[in-house]
């Protein structure tokens, strides 16, 4: 067997793995509906499951979470697109060139720690309400993450794979499309996805902010002051599978399409 070549799993296998990932969302189920019968919180503030799964289903037949959703995730992917472009190019600029690595570095290190919070009111004075200032703010938050990681994976390149390249004759095209890129590829990822993490935290928030009229954020900040709990936790349900389908269906197949099919990692 070859390295990074996956082999398919038995029935037996399958089931213990399927096991092993429902088994903490049963046991979370389990306490939330202990406590929720117990009477420790009203109704209204802790509802039951079987509440919560009523109102995500008649919200959805109604048209009101799948509206809400596409207006999220158009905002998401928006902003996110450009962080992952414009983080990942400026990141591997830093880890490449000395000279952008001095000038950058300094900018990037004292932004990422600052909350995306405090930029959304001048991004929103800058670019106004609605969805253009929410997808600029987005993009700028998220991208901290996806430079630094992204500079990071470029400098754990080891010195001896590119002096061996270089001493194979590789030019600085290849150089970097057979070295730099894989050996920095899984650092990347992982900048991505904690971008795309920060992308919904600031989005989430932002969308009451910016006075949008659909989305998710604000679903959930609506149903806040009508003490709808069961709406924002059908919200928040459905940002959870919205991150777990990204998860399953884009970064898992690109890291098993590049970083576990060259053998960099294991799945």
């Amino acid at each position: 067997m070859q390295g990074g070549e996956r082999v398919p799993l038995g029935l037996g296998t399958r089931s213990r793995v399927l096991a092993r990932s429902l088994l903490p969302f049963l046991v979370v189920g389990a306490v939330w509906e202990l406590v929720a019968r117990s009477g420790i919180f009203h109704a209204r503030l802790f509802p039951r499951l079987e509440d919560v799964a009523r109102t995500l289903v008649q919200l959805t037949l109604d048209g009101i979470i799948p509206h809400h959703a596409y207006e999220t995730v158009y905002r998401l992917l928006t902003g996110f697109g450009l962080a992952a472009v414009f983080g990942v190019a400026i990141g591997i600029a830093m880890g490449r060139s000395r000279r952008a690595e001095d000038i950058l570095l300094p900018l990037v290190s004292i932004g990422a720690p600052i909350p995306g919070l405090a930029y959304a009111p001048l991004f929103l004075l800058w670019f106004g309400l609605g969805d253009f200032g929410a997808i600029v703010l987005v993009g700028f938050v998220s991208a901290f993450p996806v430079i630094l990681n992204s500079w990071a994976g470029v400098k754990a390149v080891k010195e001896i794979w590119l002096r061996a390249a270089q001493a194979m004759g590789a030019d600085d095209r290849r150089l970097f499309r057979h070295v730099i890129l894989p050996g920095a590829l899984p650092y990347v990822l992982t900048g991505l996805r904690l971008g795309l993490a920060q992308a919904w935290r600031i989005l989430v928030a932002v969308e009451m902010l910016a006075a949008v009229p659909w989305g998710l954020g604000w679903l959930i900040f609506g149903a806040r002051e009508f003490l709808n709990t069961d709406v924002m936790l059908a919200g928040i349900t459905v940002i959870g599978v919205i991150g777990l389908v990204l998860e399953k269906l884009v970064f898992e197949r690109i890291e098993n399409y590049t970083v576990v099919r060259w053998g960099m990692m294991t799945s």
